[in-house]
């Protein structure tokens, strides 16, 4: 992905301010959905065919996650080793769900849906915030 469609896309064309705002959202995409399992946990767990418990545990991971890339979204110049990091464990999220998706969840219709969109949102913020970060580094 070019990175001027980036620049569109983050409404900036600095390169460190696209890299940002990618973690920022990628915090609040995260954040609200960790904070929206555990809040509904029961109420999710029946909608998407999923054990309650587990999404609790989610949950707990992604909000922690989450102000951890909010962090590093907020510092001036994100250092390269954590972003790099966000960006692996954001690929590794994808493909551990899809995984899961066909080795071990035996999710609703809705909850096979929600997990191959949230892998394929979740991989599209790795790629968004590589390419940022490889702009950045120029």
């Amino acid at each position: 992905m070019p990175t001027t469609r980036l620049a569109v896309l983050a409404r900036t064309a600095d390169p460190r301010t696209m890299l940002r705002r990618f973690l920022a959202v990628d915090a609040v995409v995260t954040g609200a959905n960790g904070l929206a399992y555990l809040a509904a946990a029961g109420p999710l767990g029946r909608f998407l065919g999923v054990d309650s418990g587990l999404l609790v545990a989610l949950g707990v991971f992604l909000a922690v996650y989450a102000a951890a890339v909010a962090l590093l979204a907020s510092r001036e110049r994100p250092p390269v080793l954590p972003v790099q990091a966000v960006i692996e464990a954001n690929l590794a999220w994808s493909v551990l769900s899809l995984v899961a998706l066909v080795l071990w969840l035996t999710p609703s219709t809705a909850g096979a849906v929600w997990t191959l969109l949230q892998a394929l949102t979740v991989a599209g913020f790795a790629a968004v915030q590589y390419v940022a970060l490889r702009a950045a580094g120029r």
